[in-house]
């Protein structure tokens, strides 16, 4: 029995240089919506398109991206990866693919944070 009594949501929370800015790229490139601003604390939420899983920002002045990388599943991730680069979004390197096991491409937002898509591939591959 685990020491945490853990429910079914988490919170990945990111530092940025402005929440704003931050909320409205995470909507258009990913489909994310608002849940809330709230300027006072210098915070703001976002819902992703994972139930349970939200995306929180936290004002920095100068960004100081982290050691944790958001991965978020996608059934097509060579079409979302061009659409991605068509709106200047940078990825690093090339999409890895590990045959019958998944597909992973990492890419940055605007302050730098490590994102990262994963395309399931083992609901593909034949079984034995």
């Amino acid at each position: 029995m685990p020491i945490a009594s853990l429910n079914k949501t988490i919170t990945l929370a990111l530092s940025v240089s402005d929440r704003h800015a931050s909320a409205t790229w995470y909507a258009e490139i990913l489909g994310f919506t608002l849940r809330y601003h709230a300027d006072e604390m210098g915070w703001s939420e976002m819902a992703t398109l994972t139930e349970g899983v939200t995306l929180g920002f936290g004002d920095q002045g100068a960004a100081s991206p982290g050691n944790a990388t958001p991965v978020f599943g996608t059934d097509d991730l060579d079409a979302s990866r061009l659409a991605m680069e068509a709106a200047g979004v940078v990825f690093e390197g090339d999409t890895d693919v590990m045959d019958g096991m998944v597909k992973l491409a990492t890419f940055f937002d605007p302050d730098g944070n490590t994102l990262m898509l994963a395309q399931d591939l083992a609901e593909a591959a034949p079984s034995h």
